[in-house]
C-alpha cells in the first residue's frame, strides 16, 4: 500500500524543484498527512527530512503544480505551442478552483478557502479588476497584491505568453461582456470626474497656499450597483480665518448624485457616462459655507486609453440654480492627460502623473472664463493598489491676484477591494 510505504519511508516535496516560491517559509511539506495517491507522482524522487507544521492545503496546491508541469510537459511533446489558457488551468488551476471557477469544496481542498478567495463567475468582482492584477498574482503568488498566500507563484513554471492564455480563460467565467473592464478604471483626477462606476470613499483637500489662510476638505463616498450605475454622496467641509478674525468652520452644500455608465469598450479603449447631482443648501451661507441655493448639477465624463499606459479624461458639465435671481448659472469643462509608470516589470507600485487643465465661467454679464492648471501625482500605498494617494498645485492662469494658488491632496480608499488594514502585506 502506497500509506504504508509512506509511513516506513521519510518523503515530502520539494517546492524548490517545481519552481513554484510559497510565501510561507516551509518549502519542504510532509507527505504522510495528506490523501492524495491518485494524483502522487510516484516515479519523481522525493527523500528527505520532513519538517512538521506545515498546512494540508499547501500540498494540494503542489499537486496542481505537478499535474500542471506533467500536463505541459504532454503538450510540448504534441505540439510546439504550449496551447490555450482554458489547457493550462485544467492541468494546475482546477485543484483548487474548479471546474467552473468557482473554487471546490472545501472537502475536497482540505482547506477553508480565505474571504478573498475568488469566483470567477461574479462579473462584479472580476471584471472591474485589470489583466495586470491577475497576472501579477498568478506569476508572483497572492502575496502579490496582499492576497492570501495560499496561491503560490507561478512564474517560475509559466511562460508570460501562458500566464496571458490563463488570464483570457479565467475573463470567459463571467458570462456578461457588458461589465466595463478595469481596464478602462483610470486613475481617479484631483479635479475631474472619471467615467467608471466605483464603491469607493475619498476625503479630498485644498488648502490655500496664497491670499487668505484657509482649507477645504470633501468627504465622498461612492457605490456601484449594477452594471452601469453608481450612486454618490458628498460632505464638504471648511476651515478659515478672515484678514480681520480668527479661524472659524463649518460644513457646506451637500451633494447627492447618480452616474449612469453609457458606453464602454476596451478594444477601442474608451468609456462614456452621465452624473446628475442634486447640491443641497446645507451650509451657513452668511458665514461662506455654502450659496444657500438648491443647485442642480449634470455632466458627462469621458475616458480614452492611450498607447504606452497613458490616458485622456474630459469632464464637461452645467451647474443650475432653482433661484437664479440669486445664484448664477455657471458651465466648466475639464481635460487631463496622464500615464501611468509600473514598478517591478509590471506587477509593483502605480505611480500616476498627470495635468489637468480646468475652466470654468458663470453665465452673467461681465463674466470671465477663469482658467487653471494643475499637476499633481497619484501612487498607490497597498500592495493590494486599493488605497491611494494623490498631491499636486492648482495654479491660476488668469486673474492671479484675486485667486489663490492651492495645494489639493487626496487619500482613496476602493473599499470593494478589501479593509483599510487589509491588503498591505
Amino acid at each position: 500500500m502506497i500509506e504504508e510505504e509512506l509511513r516506513s519511508v521519510s518523503r515530502c516535496l520539494d517546492f524548490a524543484k517545481l519552481g513554484v516560491r510559497l510565501s510561507r517559509p516551509c518549502d519542504r511539506i510532509h507527505a504522510l498527512d495528506f490523501q492524495l495517491f491518485d494524483y502522487w507522482p510516484h516515479a519523481m524522487p522525493m527523500s528527505c527530512l520532513p519538517i512538521p507544521g506545515c498546512v494540508r492545503s499547501v500540498v494540494i496546491v503542489a499537486a496542481g503544480v505537478m499535474l500542471l508541469q506533467g500536463g505541459l510537459a504532454g503538450q510540448a511533446a504534441a505540439d510546439s505551442k504550449v496551447g490555450d489558457g482554458r489547457r493550462v488551468f485544467e492541468n494546475g488551476c482546477i485543484t483548487c478552483h474548479g471546474p467552473q471557477g468557482r473554487g471546490m469544496p472545501q472537502s475536497s481542498v482540505g482547506f477553508a478557502p480565505p474571504s478573498t478567495f475568488p469566483d470567477f463567475t461574479i462579473c462584479n468582482a472580476t471584471a472591474r479588476e485589470p489583466d495586470r492584477d491577475w497576472k501579477a498574482i498568478i506569476t508572483e503568488g497572492g502575496p502579490a497584491r496582499g492576497f492570501s498566500e495560499i496561491m503560490p507563484a507561478f512564474g517560475g513554471i509559466l511562460k508570460p505568453e501562458q500566464i496571458e492564455q490563463v488570464v483570457a480563460y479565467l475573463r470567459s467565467f463571467c458570462r456578461q461582456a457588458s461589465w466595463p473592464r478595469g481596464e478602462l478604471n483610470l486613475p481617479r483626477a484631483l479635479v475631474s470626474e472619471k467615467a467608471f462606476p466605483e464603491d469607493e470613499a475619498v476625503i479630498t483637500g485644498a488648502v490655500n497656499g496664497t491670499g487668505s489662510p484657509g482649507t477645504d476638505f470633501t468627504l465622498a463616498y461612492e457605490r456601484r450597483f449594477g452594471i452601469r450605475n453608481q450612486i454618490e454622496a458628498s460632505v464638504p467641509f471648511s476651515f478659515e480665518r478672515p484678514e480681520s478674525g480668527d479661524w472659524h468652520g463649518g460644513i457646506g452644500d451637500i451633494g447627492l448624485g447618480y452616474k449612469r455608465l453609457l458606453f464602454s469598450n476596451l478594444r477601442s479603449g474608451s468609456i462614456l457616462s452621465v452624473q446628475g447631482e442634486a447640491i443641497l443648501p446645507t451650509g451657513n451661507h452668511a458665514r461662506g459655507f455654502g450659496t444657500g441655493v438648491l443647485f442642480f448639477e449634470t455632466f458627462a465624463s469621458y475616458g480614452q486609453l492611450l498607447p504606452k499606459d497613458s490616458f485622456l479624461q474630459f469632464q464637461s458639465g452645467v451647474e443650475l440654480p432653482t433661484r437664479p435671481e440669486e445664484a448664477n448659472r455657471a458651465v466648466y469643462w475639464r481635460t487631463l492627460y496622464g500615464k501611468t509608470l509600473v514598478q517591478g516589470m509590471g506587477r509593483g507600485r502605480l505611480w500616476s502623473p498627470m495635468m489637468e487643465l480646468l475652466a470654468d465661467r458663470e453665465i452673467a454679464t461681465g463674466e470671465r472664463t477663469n482658467w487653471d492648471f494643475l499637476p499633481q501625482l497619484q501612487v498607490t500605498l497597498s500592495r493590494r493598489q486599493h488605497i491611494r494617494a494623490n498631491v499636486g498645485v492648482r495654479f491660476p492662469l488668469n486673474d492671479s491676484a484675486t485667486r489663490s494658488t492651492q495645494v489639493l491632496f487626496y487619500l482613496l480608499w476602493d473599499w470593494f477591494d478589501g479593509g483599510l488594514r487589509e491588503g498591505w502585506k
